[in-house]
């Protein structure tokens, strides 16, 4: 397996706002990425993207999108997330996400561009929610890692 690194951090301060790009950011088990909309606790609190799946999804397509089209908070590289994923453990910096399920396109991506939901739905390319385990500071660059549950007794 490559090296994992996180590439992109994203918070919007409402439903439908815009993306706000970050190059660091504070995440905790109760609010998730400080700022974000979405950070109460529970099973959707930090949405994470594989960049090559979304990659995979726009050159379906045949088309160029910036990754923050996703409306996801994190980008990470290095991985292509898939059922098997479903609890295990990703840490980024300090922080450590528990993943819940798959992130499913909504009709907010056929605004984007036409065709953009059905091309997210093979291999979980829509990404992954998770909940926060363990909060921390999480910065662009920053190496990641998916560790089994077991791998945080408390967890």
């Amino acid at each position: 397996m490559s090296e994992l690194r996180l590439k992109g951090i994203a918070i919007r301060a409402a439903q439908r706002a815009p993306m706000q790009l970050l190059r660091q950011c504070q995440i905790t088990p109760e609010q998730g990425l400080e700022g974000d909309f979405r950070g109460k606790p529970g099973s959707r609190q930090v949405s994470v993207l594989s960049e090559e799946s979304w990659q995979a999804a726009c050159d379906e397509l045949g088309i160029e999108l910036g990754w923050h089209e996703r409306r996801a908070n994190l980008l990470i590289s290095g991985y292509e997330f898939s059922n098997e994923d479903i609890g295990r453990l990703l840490q980024i910096g300090d922080a450590i996400l528990r993943i819940s399920r798959e992130t499913m396109p909504c009709r907010r991506m056929e605004e984007v561009c036409s065709g953009l939901s059905r091309a997210l739905i093979p291999r979980w390319r829509g990404g992954v929610c998770c909940r926060v385990i363990q909060g921390g500071m999480v910065k662009a660059g920053d190496i990641a890692t998916l560790l089994d549950a077991s791998s945080l007794s408390d967890a």
